[in-house]
């Protein structure tokens, strides 16, 4: 167990799920995971794409730019991650005087193994024009090269601030920069990278779903190839489908995103059937990385205050600039 005395006494944010699960419907373990929670003072953040048992005692639920907005504004001392290495990177580089741990070490991502840093660097060498959008799916190290960070939510937004003198580079999905220089129309040189996970859809698995359930819209998330994009009613963000869905009058909806996004949109809209969209392989699709977390791990985790992320001062310096860029653009009306 954690020695208590290193821990430094700290507000906390009072932050609440956005659909709270009573008490008398959690697990044990999942009850002893609040109760460390509060002794710690710790916030534990999770993604969409999270395991139902952890978004469910997490204080925050949601998508890369809530993640970070909420990480930035914490006032814990300790930052519980339940997402993937490159986020709770992210959070430190935020908070580089408090404690980031995660619930697995090896939780990583197609997108961060697909740019390592030294490739990038030696393309940016190749002209000095460029100006770099890195999607917040990559590593410490690929942000500290980076001009500006993004996210799915707000890419467009980014991208469209970005200066127009400049020759713009964007890593290292090219899914989510061909669908941004769709809605953009500013050509941009995009970093041969893919999220494994959605371009598991084809054009063929979703006509037949589409087929069988003709009266119900797809969502879809951007990371998409564009063979289903052109297929989706909505193309958007994960925290943005939870908002198409709560509107949409369809009483079922297809959704093209990692399978974890259906428990929260379940408890958002309860009165609605959501439908996965499924590969040609199986009939939902899962991230095999986000799966790594698991309700025992994350108890681990904050019991130890194990693995953390630790990062050298030069990466945190040079990262946090794009990041917070970021978020002031982000912030902008």
């Amino acid at each position: 167990m954690i020695d208590l005395t290193e821990i430094q006494p700290r507000g906390v944010d009072r932050f609440e799920t956005r659909r709270p699960v009573p008490p008398a419907k959690l697990d044990a373990l999942s009850k002893e995971i609040l109760a460390l929670k509060k002794k710690l003072n710790a916030v534990i953040l999770a993604h969409n794409y999270q395991v139902p048992e952890i978004q469910d005692v997490a204080d925050f639920v949601g998508d890369s730019l809530g993640l970070s907005q909420q990480a930035a504004r914490t006032s814990a001392y300790i930052i519980v991650f339940c997402w993937v290495h490159f986020m709770a990177e992210t959070a430190k580089i935020l908070n580089p005087g408090k404690i980031v741990v995660l619930p697995d070490k090896d939780a990583g991502c197609s997108l961060e193994e697909s740019c390592p840093a030294p490739k990038l660097k030696a393309l940016q060498d190749t002209s000095p024009n460029f100006w770099t959008i890195a999607y917040i799916n990559c590593s410490a190290e690929v942000k500290a090269l980076s001009d500006v960070i993004c996210t799915s939510g707000n890419a467009v937004k980014i991208v469209n601030a970005a200066p127009k003198d400049r020759d713009l580079l964007f890593v290292p999905d090219e899914n989510l920069g061909a669908w941004v220089m769709e809605k953009t129309g500013r050509p941009m040189t995009l970093w041969r990278g893919n999220c494994y996970v959605h371009v598991e859809w084809t054009h063929a698995s979703i006509v037949r779903i589409r087929s069988q359930h003709p009266g119900a819209p797809l969502v879809a998330h951007p990371e998409c190839t564009r063979a289903v994009r052109m297929l989706a009613d909505e193309v958007c963000s994960t925290e943005k489908m939870v908002g198409y869905c709560r509107q949409s009058p369809a009483q079922a909806i297809i959704i093209a995103t990692e399978a974890g996004m259906l428990h929260r949109l379940k408890k958002e809209c309860p009165d609605k059937e959501f439908i996965p969209a499924p590969t040609d392989n199986c009939r939902c699709n899962e991230c095999r990385f986000m799966k790594l977390n698991t309700l025992e791990k994350l108890y681990d985790c904050m019991a130890n205050l194990a693995p953390r992320v630790e990062l050298s001062e030069a990466t945190l310096e040079r990262a946090r600039l794009p990041i917070e860029r970021m978020l002031e653009i982000s912030a902008r009306p």
